[in-house]
């Protein structure tokens, strides 16, 4: 499973977010855009894996919060069961930065997926007592 798909189980299904919203913003006379890759009320969250692709994640997040408000925030999906180097340096620039960091392991994104039918079942209505 990869990165755009353990976002959405984050964003959509444990946030109640919106993945990959699009903003636009203009240098000159061009329009650019930017993909978030999740959005809450609150919130602008950058996602990435464990991985040195996601070294410019503080910087994705401060400029999506600098163009919709919000708090920007980095979420790491820890792929190997351990703190690397690239969650250190990434944590450390988020905190220099004043950009909230959180990680969440890789298989409870896959657990929260599988079970969500149990988290949104509704039992149906007794008739009488």
């Amino acid at each position: 499973m990869g990165e755009l798909a353990l976002a959405a189980i984050y964003c959509v299904l444990m946030l109640g977010g919106e993945v990959e919203r699009s903003h636009g913003y203009s240098v000159g006379q061009d329009l650019h855009r930017v993909r978030v890759d999740c959005e809450t009320d609150q919130a602008v969250i950058e996602v990435g894996l464990d991985k040195r692709s996601s070294l410019d994640s503080v910087q994705q997040a401060l400029f999506a919060a600098h163009l919709t408000g919000k708090r920007p925030v980095v979420l790491l999906i820890d792929t190997d069961g351990r703190v690397g180097p690239y969650e250190t340096r990434i944590r450390a620039a988020a905190r220099m930065a004043g950009v909230g960091f959180e990680t969440i392991e890789k298989d409870r994104l896959i657990r929260w997926q599988m079970t969500s039918w149990l988290r949104s079942y509704k039992p149906a209505a007794r008739s009488g007592s």
